[in-house]
């Protein structure tokens, strides 16, 4: 009777040791996700000001492991799992910057960045080609003129190139370095003057590309006081230009007569673009005339409206992408254009240092948008994003976190105390 009494004894022994260690278990597992979720409740405070951070969540999961106190038809669970939830999806703040190259995206979309691996023997920067995407658009220009964010990672675009004035079709590295040469503007006038001698004016025009064209005008004699102006390889396009025989000022264009002093032209059309020819005022000799007092005419010489010469003076951001030079001139000329990247599943994208990230199967295929399109979102010039951090929320959560830690931990000692007694069983 006594044997029999041991054994059940041992018996009671075991299985309350196996259900106490099982119990010291699961606490050390919720041990383990309080401090998971301590990890990430301390990560989104640390970045409450972080520009671009998105804030994350934890959530918790029992979880059935080889459960001896199971039986037949029943599934208990002994542990608890946290993972940590991103929502990357979530809109911060957009706030007013004293940085007039930053940049905030409302919308889904991210920028296209790449990060240095390196430097070359003149310090320009090596690129990497790994892709990278961040909500950080607190951009400015590095010493050889990329557009750099304060996390290090420099932006890409379309830039334009210099050569044909059209924009890449590939997303590279923004760069707009201060030797930048000021692309002349399209020429939309040419304004003639001087003394008809029946030779060709010659005059220099641009096309809308920057790019430099010799534009003529042939001289024709009518009579005594009549001219006709053409456009040498478009007989029809011409004019023709009758002017007083005693001052050689000019009395009328196409045979209107018009009011003194008003504006006498013809419209030239043809390379490098159509223009407006002006040849002076009616009744006027500041610009074409003829000599009427027996001296040698001068000639007939042009000059386009077009500005050909401006020196860099900083960058402008636009709402639409666009990236502007600026001149001291007065003038901006694109030459870049930023789009943006949006994912069927921006959660699951990977995160990387610096509040940036990289593409995942999970994440999707990266789509690349011009701003305002397909949800991409709009841009804001001299913004940035703020953190998603709830500050307030958090700390609360903080609180429960560590009271679920204290709890945790008094399961473990309680049930150290209650392995204590049961080992003490039949001694």
């Amino acid at each position: 009777m006594l044997g029999h009494t041991t054994r059940s004894l041992f018996h009671v022994r075991e299985y309350a040791m196996s259900s106490i260690i099982n119990a010291v278990h699961t606490a050390v597992s919720g041990l383990n996700s309080q401090s998971h979720a301590f990890s990430d409740l301390s990560n989104n405070i640390a970045n409450s000001q972080t520009n671009g951070y998105k804030a994350s969540t934890t959530s918790f999961e029992d979880y059935v492991t080889n459960n001896s106190l199971a039986s037949d038809g029943e599934s208990l669970s002994d542990s608890v799992v946290a993972t940590t939830r991103q929502h990357n999806d979530n809109q911060g703040m957009v706030t007013t910057s004293t940085n007039s190259t930053a940049l905030a995206i409302s919308g889904n979309g991210f920028f296209n960045v790449v990060q240095a691996t390196g430097q070359s023997n003149d310090s320009t920067p090596v690129l990497g080609t790994q892709k990278y995407y961040t909500r950080n658009g607190d951009f400015s220009q590095d010493k050889n003129g990329y557009l750099v964010n304060t996390s290090g990672y420099y932006l890409e675009g379309y830039n334009v190139n210099s050569s044909t004035g059209a924009l890449s079709t590939t997303l590279n590295p923004i760069q707009v370095p201060s030797t930048i040469k000021f692309q002349p503007t399209e020429s939309t006038k040419l304004t003639l003057t001087g003394q008809i001698d029946g030779k060709p004016t010659s005059a220099t025009a641009y096309d809308s590309k920057g790019n430099a064209q010799t534009v003529s005008l042939n001289w024709t004699q009518v009579d005594a006081t009549t001219w006709t102006v053409s456009n040498p390889n478009d007989a029809t396009n011409s004019a023709t230009v009758k002017f007083d025989s005693s001052t050689g000022a000019i009395a009328s264009v196409n045979g209107q007569t018009q009011a003194s002093g008003s504006t006498a032209s013809f419209e030239y059309d043809g390379a490098p673009q159509d223009m407006t020819v002006s040849l002076g005022t009616i009744g006027g000799t500041s610009g074409v005339s003829l000599a009427t007092d027996g001296s040698t005419p001068t000639g007939v010489t042009g000059v386009s409206d077009s500005v050909t010469t401006g020196t860099f003076s900083g960058i402008s951001m636009q709402t639409d992408g666009s990236v502007m030079a600026t001149f001291d001139n007065g003038y901006s000329q694109l030459v870049a254009k930023i789009p943006l990247t949006t994912f069927a599943d921006p959660n699951s994208l990977s995160p990387q240092n610096g509040q940036a990230y990289t593409a995942t199967s999970q994440s999707g295929t990266p789509q690349i948008n011009a701003v305002n399109t397909n949800g991409a979102g709009t841009l804001s010039t001299a913004s940035v994003e703020e953190s998603t951090t709830d500050l307030t929320g958090d700390l609360s959560k903080l609180i429960v976190a560590q009271q679920a830690y204290g709890a945790n931990t008094k399961v473990v000692s309680t049930a150290d105390q209650l392995l204590q007694t049961t080992l003490a069983m039949i001694q």
